[in-house]
């Protein structure tokens, strides 16, 4: 059978080897050829403000932007619309003309820097996918690389949508960027950059959460409604709480109601978000139930950020999308970073439907950020000595389609009574309605908020080890058995590894575009690996009494 595209980025790639012939997603093949144009016109962008800085030269806030952007558009689930992403390409080709004008000694740059648009795209998208790269292991550790960094541009573009920037940041993206078109690296210089890569990443998380936090507060625990109202609403998807903001605002006594969805939910645990009296709750569940359950949410849905399912007909006139994500044929809010977007189109939609239809009842409760855990610092340390705590399990990270999924809410019920799951992502739904308790008043589940907020776990974790006097951070009582799906995960987990974490978990599968050899670096250094039954995990992370409870 012919071959249309080659992905394979995320966690449900066919067969987990590679998409080729469409995207399990919904992308198309000409999509996957523009995404993968546009990947490499960023890292030939990259490459010349890379030679700009050895030069000394300044590279502006809105080039870094720009390269942040274009990376989170080919995040997986966010932008299907051709037409959006090839715009962004010629953008980038102009910009990088401008610029290439400045380099000292342009012929020492990459044929990624110096290529101009001519030709045909799709010939030129052939010839610059993941598969040019011949050499199994350094395909592999270059574009492990790469999709780190596109979760890392995740952190930064919402970071910078609250007009936080971080030169240091930016700067290591592109130069690492650059870095996967230099054929003179060795498998030992990107395990290198693999790990450089990680300690950015804590470091983008930082300015993210210290943005969030600085403008809204810090997060705080919070019981979040389920159910519905009796007015027309809107249901915001995605992770972009600028967004959220300014459709609150613009919706302040217009009678419409607006509604988290997904990874959405945790703007509820912000104290700036709690003054917005049509802010009803959180509708529907995971992010991969769009097209069983939106369409009778009846409304209107903004789509911020990835995650978007392709939708049905029944609703595509209703779903608007912003920011990088995009899909044909549904209408586009425009706006970039400091612009205030004009969201009436979307208001004077909802106002023309019935209200959304009930599908549950009750409350969920979250807000755990690293804040409020410390806050409550005494009770949990006196919970573990006293033995009330034998462990934490970190469960972050993503939801999926996939059956295997089902594992991480039977582990979640198979768990000992004395241990407490620490999630932040979208995981959280495979388990944050199951009523597992709480140990002396503490939930059994503390859900630190979006994908966006893992670095809350690292905090938390690193708090510990300093209270408990500890050397090393694995030597707390903490199990880690993560969901991943998409490139934000990826971030987390280099993340984790630069912090010194191991013995990780990862699943329900390992990632396709790790060789043999790069997993074995993984296993060998890191203790990397994947999940088994439900049964033989209990009995490798807490032993042969696990059933006792």
């Amino acid at each position: 059978m012919e071959q249309t595209m080659f992905c394979y980025q995320c966690q449900e790639t066919a067969g987990c080897a590679g998409c080729t012939r469409v995207g399990v997603c919904g992308k198309q093949p000409d999509v996957a050829a523009m995404q993968d144009l546009l990947v490499y016109v960023t890292k030939g962008l990259s490459a010349v403000t890379t030679a700009l800085r050895a030069q000394g030269a300044t590279v502006t806030a809105e080039v870094n932007h720009l390269v942040t952007w274009n990376l989170f558009t080919t995040i997986t689930n966010a932008n299907f619309d051709k037409a959006a992403i090839e715009a962004r390409i010629r953008e980038t080709l102009a910009v990088k003309a401008a610029l290439l004008g400045q380099a000292a000694d342009a012929s020492a740059l990459p044929q990624a820097a110096l290529w101009d648009g001519s030709g045909s795209w799709e010939e030129k998208a052939k010839a610059v996918g993941v598969l040019s790269t011949k050499d199994e292991d350094i395909r592999s550790l270059r574009e492990l690389i790469t999709y780190g960094l596109k979760g890392l541009s995740a952190y930064s573009k919402h970071a910078n949508a609250l007009l936080r920037d971080d030169g240091e940041v930016d700067a290591f993206l592109q130069q690492a960027l650059a870095a996967t078109l230099d054929d003179g690296l060795t498998v030992d210089d990107l395990v290198a950059l693999t790990l450089e890569t990680g300690r950015y990443g804590v470091q983008g998380m930082a300015l993210l959460d210290k943005a969030n936090t600085e403008t809204y507060g810090d997060p705080r625990i919070t019981k979040v409604n389920i159910g519905v109202g009796k007015n027309p609403g809107i249901l915001v998807s995605g992770h972009d709480l600028r967004d959220l903001e300014m459709l609150l605002e613009q919706t302040q006594g217009t009678g419409v109601d607006v509604y988290t969805h997904s990874e959405m939910l945790p703007a509820h645990y912000y104290p700036a978000f709690q003054k917005y009296p049509n802010f009803v709750g959180n509708c529907r569940h995971a992010w991969w139930k769009q097209q069983e359950e939106i369409d009778s949410f009846n409304g209107p849905i903004l789509m911020t950020t990835n995650c978007i399912v392709p939708p049905r007909d029944s609703y595509k006139d209703r779903l608007y999308t912003t920011g990088a994500a995009g899909y044909p044929g549904c209408t586009h809010i425009p706006g970039g970073v400091g612009e205030k977007k004009d969201f009436s189109a979307l208001i004077d939609h909802a106002k023309k439907c019935p209200p959304p239809t009930e599908i549950e009842r009750g409350e969920i409760v979250g807000g755990f950020a690293h804040a409020q855990v410390l806050a409550l610092a005494d009770k949990v340390v006196e919970a573990v000595k006293s033995g009330a705590i034998r462990k934490f399990v970190v469960m972050a990270g993503c939801d999926g389609r996939a059956k295997s999924r089902e594992y991480y809410t039977e582990f979640a019920k198979a768990l000992p009574k004395d241990t407490v799951i620490l999630t932040a992502g979208c995981a959280k739904y495979k388990y944050n309605k199951l009523d597992l308790g709480d140990i002396g008043g503490i939930p059994r589940v503390l859900d630190a908020g979006q994908c966006n907020d893992s670095y809350s776990l690292a905090v938390i974790a690193l708090k510990l080890k300093e209270v408990f006097g500890l050397e090393d951070i694995n030597d707390l009582p903490i199990v880690y058995n993560i969901a991943w799906y998409e490139q934000k995960a990826v971030i987390v987990l280099l993340a984790l590894l630069y912090l010194g974490v191991k013995n990780i978990h990862l699943g329900p599968t390992l990632p396709a575009f790790l060789s043999p050899n790069v997993a074995k670096v993984l296993v060998e250094n890191f203790g990397i690996a994947g999940i088994g039954t439900v049964e033989d995990d209990m009995k490798l992370f807490f032993g042969e009494d696990a059933a006792k409870g």
